[in-house]
């Protein structure tokens, strides 16, 4: 029980050591990766499409 207590103290003094975003970083870091993941479905869905044509003119 003692190397829990230990543990939590260890992170929580961690914690303090943490450089935090600012609000307006994190909006635009957000922002950045829902744009890139959205980039990366319309990518991947734009092979899926043209993959699935081609395999249906073979069979």
């Amino acid at each position: 029980m003692e190397r829990l207590g230990k543990y939590f103290r260890d992170t929580a003094n961690e914690m303090k050591h943490v450089s935090w975003p600012t609000r307006n970083q994190a909006l635009i870091y957000t922002a950045l990766v829902i744009g890139v993941s959205v980039v990366v479905a319309l990518i991947l869905s734009g092979f899926d499409y043209v993959f699935t044509n081609m395999l249906d003119l073979l069979v």
